[in-house]
This record gives structure tokens, C-alpha cells and sequence, in this order.
């Protein structure tokens, strides 16, 4: 049977939580699709070990298998690469996380079931009713908020998490928004792509969870990351307008 449900975890530098949490999502993955899943490991080539610690899990799970990349590139690229993948191996159904606990992989069969019950694109939502953050600080929060505000002010878009990175896609998405042409490379990554589903009509439907501070290592946000944003989302307005 292939695999049709794959999910895409990133990874850099994430030696202390990756056995954790791929034997999480394969539980969860297991228990939607049994034997029909895959869990897809992109590591850029991590100077911890992560990569060689996912090559040992592949060995003993047939359903996980390791892309490994020989630099780091960002978040974007990595999950183009992943998705690339899936969309290659045959995937019906494509979900993504981080690889660090602040995505609960119970939450997995949550997103899958929005897809089953008609969305095109399920999106785990700390900004709807029943959707929440622990263990961050009030002034993170409001960064992350009007992070959000600020997105959804410049591509006039109503999702309220348009930065949140749980995502589930039908392949038609995936398929659709033309993978080669995607630029953003941090997590203004999750912005692009959340918007192009938008403009081509797919039903995007938000999924409240519960997002929580990573258990283990640092967070790879970075002042230049988020600067990202600030110059990547006028250039995409621009570019819609302009189409």
C-alpha cells in the first residue's frame, strides 16, 4: 500500500526532540491511515546529529524516511523540498509541523479530519475561539499578534494565523500554487503559500490548537526572519495587484 498521508517535519538542530517527536506523529498517523503514511524527515544538515539520529529511526520504521540537504537554506526551501517529495511518492494528503513539541502531534488527525470533512487547506489557529498560546510572555504574544494584524492588513486576507506552520493540504493545493515559484524563505514562507491557496479559491479553514514553547533547544526565529516579512509582504501585494 502507498503511503498516501505524508507529513513534513523540518529539522535543524533538533537532536534533543526528533525520536520524541516522530514516534508521536507516527502514533497519530497510524491510528488515520494504518499503513497508509509516511513521515518525511528534511534535515539541512544539522551539525548536532539530527540527521543521523532520523536515519537510525528510518531504519527501524519503514514509514519514516530522511531528505537530507547539505546546507541550510531556511524554513521555506526545506518544506518545498519535503512537499516535492510527497507530491512524488504519491501523497493525497500533506501535513507539515515543527519538530519540537510546540505543534502537538495530536493534533494531526484534527487537521487531517478538516480536510476529510471538505476543506482544501487546514490550518492549526492559536487566534480563533478554543485556540491558545502557553508558555510565552505578554510582549512575545503581542509581537506574534500584530505580526498577524500586520499580514493580514497588507494582502487583505481574514485568516487570523496567516504565521502559524501546522498545516494539512489536499494535493491539489499543493499542486496548484506552483511550488517552483515560491521566494519567501523564513516564516513569511507560511504567508505565501496560505495566501496562494487563497487566490486560486481553495477553502482554507482554521483548526484552533493549542501552540506551545518549544520543549528542548532554541528557537530559530531571528531578527533578520522577521524583518522578512515587512519586505517580502508589500512585494507580494504588489505582485497580485499588478497581475
Amino acid at each position: 500500500m502507498s503511503p498516501g498521508v505524508w507529513l513534513v517535519l523540518p529539522t535543524f538542530n533538533e537532536a534533543e526532540n526528533i525520536e520524541a517527536v516522530v514516534l508521536a506523529a507516527l502514533a497519530e498517523l497510524e491510528a488515520y491511515a494504518p499503513g497508509g503514511h509516511r513521515v518525511l524527515v528534511v534535515d539541512d544538515s544539522s551539525p548536532d546529529g539530527t540527521g543521523q539520529l532520523a536515519d537510525r529511526l528510518a531504519a527501524v520504521h519503514d514509514a519514516v524516511e530522511v531528505l537530507h540537504r547539505e546546507q541550510r537554506e531556511g524554513l521555506g526551501p526545506a518544506y518545498l523540498a519535503g512537499f516535492r517529495r510527497a507530491l512524488d511518492g504519491g501523497a493525497s494528503r500533506v501535513a507539515q509541523m515543527d519538530a519540537d513539541f510546540s505543534h502537538d502531534p495530536a493534533d494531526l488527525r484534527r487537521l487531517l479530519a478538516a480536510i476529510d470533512d471538505g476543506a482544501d487547506v487546514a490550518l492549526g489557529s492559536r487566534y480563533v475561539p478554543g485556540g491558545a498560546v502557553e508558555d510565552w510572555g505578554l510582549l512575545r504574544q503581542a509581537v506574534s499578534r500584530a505580526g498577524c494584524a500586520y499580514a493580514r492588513a497588507v494582502l487583505g486576507l481574514h485568516v487570523h494565523d496567516l504565521t502559524g506552520g501546522f498545516k494539512a493540504f489536499r494535493r491539489e493545493v499543493l499542486e496548484a500554487i506552483r511550488l517552483d515559484t515560491v521566494r519567501s524563505h523564513g516564516y513569511c514562507f507560511q504567508i505565501e503559500i496560505t495566501e496562494r491557496a487563497l487566490l486560486r479559491g481553495f477553502a482554507v479553514r482554521e483548526v484552533p490548537i493549542v501552540f506551545r514553547d518549544r520543549r528542548h533547544g532554541h528557537s530559530k526565529m531571528s531578527p533578520r526572519i522577521a524583518a522578512e516579512a515587512f519586505v517580502v509582504l508589500p512585494q507580494l501585494r504588489w505582485r497580485r495587484d499588478f497581475r
